[in-house]
């Protein structure tokens, strides 16, 4: 499962059971700490997870700012909620502008890429984590 975890919403994202392909999965509207961690564990439990590739916004230059430390946090939080998933943190510089063009090649109106980005923002940061894994194999 991957994660574009934002300040307002959490962009959910999933592979196969292979491993090979990601797919965008859900967006979830950030309300609360308790009901966004909530909702996550169902996703989890649902979809049986093993690996959980959270997105971390390094800056351009390479450095950990605010929004990177915060995703960072989120991940160990995982752990300690999860300890039987394998958290990554996956650095996904450039994911959202990557996933606006996918978008905006596919012709999406504003509105709906507004709607959908932070999903398909997930389903590049998972991608991008299988892609390096399949690599390897």
């Amino acid at each position: 499962m991957g994660l574009d975890v934002g300040t307002r919403t959490i962009g959910v994202a999933l592979s196969d059971p292979g491993g090979l392909i990601a797919g965008g999965l859900e967006v979830i509207r950030r309300s609360s700490k308790a009901a966004d961690l909530a909702r996550l564990d169902e996703l989890i439990a649902e979809h049986e997870v093993a690996v959980l590739v959270v997105g971390y916004p390094k800056n351009m230059n390479g450095t950990v700012g605010e929004r990177a430390e915060a995703c960072a946090a989120f991940a160990r939080e995982m752990t300690v909620r999860h300890p039987e998933l394998k958290v990554v943190l996956q650095d996904e510089r450039l994911s959202t502008v990557a996933a606006a063009r996918t978008l905006l090649e596919a012709d999406f109106s504003r509105k709906k890429r507004k709607q959908v980005i932070d999903k398909q923002a997930a389903q590049v940061i998972l991608q991008t984590y299988l892609d390096g894994q399949n690599f390897k194999r």
